[in-house]
């Protein structure tokens, strides 16, 4: 008789034989259970609201795969929620891919999905089709997820960095670098007083929340790889403006803030997961942070910055010294894997 019962992922859990079935019925169909899921065809068929429909896809390859705050599952399912919310939709189904390593601890795995199937729920999302590919050993580090998501846009709403205006304000929902940071500080086995923690989140109920008080919003980001000064900078780009900060208005947590100093790294480039940034009508910014504030995602909300129409294309900061610097797009690569 052949061996079912094992304790991490074997080269044939991938060959599509009775450990593939077995992996597939016996812990991720539990964890992502839908009509759709569950008929185990090659495709979802799917009923859509109308509008415009709204698709991303990612890939996750995060090292370590767990750290404090979140893991590479939790990140995979908000990350992807995040991009398909970013334009104003409201995220409706989502594919799942695992390519999972050989020797992969099972309880490891099923820890991942449990994360992945919690934060589905909170998102309001379900996992519809998906795939599992088997790697041997060396040839991924231990578990790399696509994911990938559809959305519908409601009528009237558009977005878009090329909408933004000069005089409009740049609003960001919370502190700085707390996702990059801790991805860092653990990989590096660094200690703190308090534990530098990710804000991974799914942003589409603080996205519908933005839309309900002011409709007429320019654009929305989520602040990940490159941090918040590679969204702007792709802003100003964008919409042939300049963007001026006011460094004294630059959320930033004071562990992350050590932690950034012990490293070299300007909080302004590190990735958030649990983060926007707004781009507002400058009359529409007072009431859409007193909105936000209302909201367990937007708590931080602060004005951080305006459009201008001088220097276009880029991106400035007043420092603490009133003196004015550029804020430039990131050389590099500071932060390796932490999305």
């Amino acid at each position: 008789m052949p061996i079912l019962d094992h304790d991490t992922v074997q080269l044939a859990h991938g060959a599509g034989g009775r450990l593939s079935a077995d992996l597939i019925g016996r812990l991720i169909l539990p964890r992502f259970t839908s009509p759709e899921l569950d008929r185990l065809e090659d495709q979802a068929v799917l009923d859509l609201p109308p509008g415009r429909l709204a698709f991303s896809t990612d890939t996750f390859v995060v090292s370590p795969i767990f750290f404090p705050g979140g893991d590479i599952g939790e990140l995979a399912i908000n990350g992807t929620v995040n991009d398909v919310a970013m334009c104003g939709a409201g995220p409706v189904a989502l594919s799942v891919g695992f390519v999972l390593e050989e020797g992969l601890p099972l309880a490891d795995f099923h820890r991942i999905l449990c994360s992945m199937e919690a934060a589905a729920k909170r998102a309001g999302v379900r996992v519809v089709t998906g795939d599992t590919k088997v790697v041997g050993r060396g040839a991924c580090d231990r578990i790399f997820i696509n994911t990938s998501g559809l959305g519908v846009v409601p009528a009237g709403v558009e977005l878009g960095a090329g909408l933004i205006r000069p005089g409009d304000a740049v609003v960001l929902s919370g502190t700085l670098a707390d996702h990059g940071m801790a991805v860092m500080t653990a990989r590096e086995g660094l200690g703190f007083s308090s534990t530098v923690r990710s804000d991974t989140a799914a942003l589409n109920g603080l996205v519908r929340l933005i839309l309900d008080v002011c409709p007429g919003v320019r654009a929305l980001r989520d602040p990940t790889r490159g941090g918040v000064a590679t969204t702007l900078n792709e802003f100003a780009c964008a919409g042939g403006v300049g963007i001026v900060l006011e460094e004294a208005s630059l959320p930033v947590r004071p562990d992350v803030r050590g932690a950034c100093e012990i490293l070299g790294i300007d909080p302004l480039y590190v990735a958030n997961e649990g983060k926007l940034v707004a781009v507002v009508p400058a009359d529409a910014a007072e009431a859409v942070v007193a909105a936000m504030r209302g909201h367990e995602h937007g708590r931080g909300a602060v004005v951080i910055g305006k459009v201008t129409d001088e220097h276009a294309s880029r991106v400035t900061m007043i420092t603490g010294l009133g003196a004015r610097r550029i804020v430039d797009m990131p050389v590099g690569e500071q932060l390796p894997r932490i999305c």
